[in-house]
């Protein structure tokens, strides 16, 4: 009877095993060599090995076509593990991720990342979850600028304009605040539409910038910087919720130690594609009025923050040093 317990357990334990071991699904826009996706593989190295060799990550290229609402409804619905995204895209569903997502909220990238790594930072990513979405970190990817076939010098050069943008409500004010027309579509449908005339501008990193080939077919990037909003990396509550306390754990540090790791690889990004922006030959237009930004988007600023909670963060954020 014993032996045959013994064997029963045995039996029980290889069954139990391989349904345990899993890799999860990561959504993938960029190709695997940039800092982002660099950073989630990292991450799944050490959850590999804290894990021992049960949990891992597997990124699914083009995995998030379409626009950001059907990716974080397919994250939220547990039909892909995690994902990140811009931060933006979370504004109208979680009120705690509108305030880094404003125009010219943050003094430098140091500030930045001063603000997202302390408690302010925490309490964004705890307040993600009431969206059906684990906050597991941030990844800042630097100042966001129009480029254009044209010039943006000030606010008057972008009027009547068609800017694609990320889909967020607020930003769509923005825009139109500035009187540009705000054209919502997916990432990888941008460099055709500014090819074809379908859009006229489009913003964003200027690392993303290069690596899309934007700069092909827009040449003029203008630095008017106007947003630092960082994207966000998420994991599905509904997934989450099936995981054990240590496995739980074990991808959260992970997915904190991971941060260091992409700010390196952008930094180390940012420095090698100096070379390739002198010899494509796109202008990056400097002299930009950046006060005629903000002084336009200020009347939709002063809107947001008559919300309490939003302005006792901006509150917090412009005191962090």
């Amino acid at each position: 009877m014993r032996s045959l317990l013994i064997l029963s357990s045995l039996v029980a334990a290889l069954t139990i095993s391989p349904t345990q071991a899993r890799d999860f699904q990561s959504s993938s826009v960029h190709s695997l060599d940039y800092p982002v996706e660099r950073a989630v593989a990292y991450m799944g190295t050490l959850i590999n090995e804290r894990s021992g060799g049960k949990l891992g990550i597997k990124p699914l290229p083009n995995s998030n076509i379409g626009s950001e609402d059907f990716l974080i409804g397919r994250i939220r619905n547990g039909t892909l593990d995690m994902g990140r995204f811009s931060i933006e895209a979370l504004n109208d569903a979680v009120e705690e991720t509108i305030a880094p997502a404003l125009p010219y909220i943050f003094k430098s990238r140091a500030n930045l990342r001063q603000v997202l790594d302390g408690p302010i930072g925490d309490e964004i990513l705890a307040a993600i979850e009431k969206t059906g979405l684990i906050g597991l970190c941030f990844y800042d990817v630097g100042s966001r600028s129009f480029y254009a076939k044209k010039p943006i010098r000030n606010v008057d050069d972008i009027r009547g304009m068609r800017v694609r943008m990320q889909s967020s409500t607020i930003w769509v004010a923005m825009m139109k605040a500035i009187g540009a027309t705000a054209v919502l579509m997916p990432y990888n449908e941008v460099h055709g539409a500014l090819s074809t005339g379908l859009i006229d501008a489009a913003e964003n990193t200027w690392t993303s910038y290069i690596s899309s080939g934007d700069y092909e077919v827009s040449k003029f990037y203008s630095l008017t910087e106007h947003s630092m909003a960082p994207e966000v990396l998420v994991f599905s509550k509904k997934v989450w919720d099936g995981l054990s306390k240590e496995d739980q754990r074990i991808i959260r540090v992970a997915a904190k130690e991971s941060v260091s790791h992409m700010r390196a690889r952008w930094d180390e990004r940012e420095a090698s594609e100096r070379e390739v922006i002198m010899k494509a030959g796109p202008q990056f237009i400097t002299d930009v009025d950046k006060k005629s930004f903000s002084d336009a988007m200020l009347p939709v600023r002063l809107i947001l923050l008559s919300d309490h909670k939003v302005r006792h963060m901006v509150n917090r954020i412009e005191a962090t040093e």
